[in-house]
């Protein structure tokens, strides 16, 4: 624990540092190829609408055991039902007692058949939920508002609080590579997008937001009067920023993955299905591409941004011209003193009176 602390520390005061800034156009394409592989994935395999999007029915079957055979009998029932709107149907386990079978749109005659059909095939319990494809639609119209919104607000807050649009515009740019990050997951995983999926979309907008306006505020206390500086550049004020609150992203995120990885666990390993694992999924994701965003995109590109004004080239130029000519600047050498022998004097060595001992001496020099 001591060596993280003082790990930090130094990071903090500048004697440990990691060139976050300078080296921007290698973690660019880290993300470049990232997003570009996500955006491939949702375009071409697409993605795993959950009923709720689609619409159709669900049919939850209780069973004694929830495995491979148990579900191949039920998807065989649903087959055997003669139902053609009911063929290729979804089958997933959801917990150890219970499995779940989503159709397209039925009608109600055809899902009684369908639910017949289950019990003979050993289902104790069918119920049945039939969902049109209106609501998906209205959840993600009501999704999509609140992004907007959401966006909009950010631009503003930001803005308001910074006195700068281009840390508003680098924001922006990282809570796109989040979510695109975070869809193309949803897309190569095969997982359902449900509600939850949803919910957990926006979610992840809000913690990728507070890590990034962490590292600005830490930036704009570092840059405050810049302009006047002849010591350190923009993008190095800003490097030390990112420095300074790496131990501090670092420890949040992981403190905030692990419960999240806990559920995403129990939803996928023990739940099997459910909204459970898609809400976990949407938040693991979105904050492991936060955290990366927060320091490898956002600072990295408002800095950039900023070094495109007037005044911070100058800036610029005046460091640079300073540290020239410091480096061309003479050396001074101090001669070494040279070494004098201490020599005795002639009074050092004139010889002292000395006293006899009072047994010998005489009674008459008493």
């Amino acid at each position: 624990m001591g060596r993280i602390s003082s790990f930090g520390q130094n990071l903090y005061e500048g004697r440990v540092s990691f060139d976050f800034v300078g080296r921007r156009k290698v973690f660019y394409a880290i993300s470049a190829i990232i997003v570009l592989v996500a955006a491939l994935a949702f375009v071409f395999r697409g993605f795993n609408y959950g009923v709720e999007f689609k619409g159709g029915v669900e049919f939850t079957a209780k069973v004694q055991t929830a495995n491979s055979q148990t579900s191949d009998d039920l998807t065989r029932a649903v087959n055997d039902a003669n139902v053609p709107e009911a063929g290729d149907p979804t089958v997933q386990t959801s917990g150890s007692d219970s499995i779940r079978i989503q159709t397209r749109a039925l009608t109600q005659d055809q899902a009684t058949t369908i639910t017949k059909s289950l019990e003979k095939a050993g289902a104790t319990e069918v119920s049945q939920n039939l969902i049109g494809p209106t609501y998906g639609k209205q959840v993600a119209t009501k999704a999509l508002t609140g992004l907007i919104v959401f966006l909009v607000l950010v631009i503003i807050f930001i803005w308001a609080y910074f006195r700068e649009w281009r840390m508003s515009v680098a924001a922006i740019v990282a809570l796109a590579h989040d979510l695109i990050i975070t869809a193309g997951v949803y897309a190569l995983s095969g997982f359902e997008v449900t509600p939850a999926t949803v919910t957990g979309l926006l979610t992840i907008l809000g913690y990728s937001l507070y890590d990034t306006v962490v590292v600005f505020d830490k930036v704009r206390e570092n840059t405050k009067g810049i302009a006047t500086s002849t010591t350190r550049t923009y993008p190095e004020q800003a490097n030390l920023a990112l420095n300074q609150t790496l131990v501090r992203s670092i420890n949040t995120s992981v403190t905030a993955l692990l419960p999240v990885a806990a559920l995403l666990f129990a939803g996928a390993a023990i739940l099997g299905t459910g909204p459970l694992k898609d809400l976990a999924l949407a938040l693991f994701v979105g904050m492991l591409a936060g955290t990366y965003s927060s320091i490898f995109i956002a600072t990295p590109f408002a800095s950039q941004l900023k070094e495109r004004e007037p005044a911070i080239k100058a800036q610029t130029a005046r460091v640079m011209a300073r540290r020239a000519k410091q480096a061309e600047a003479p050396v001074e050498v101090v001669a070494a003193a040279t070494h004098r022998p201490v020599t005795t004097s002639g009074a050092a060595k004139r010889a002292q009176p000395t006293r006899q001992p009072r047994s010998k001496r005489g009674k008459g020099n008493a």
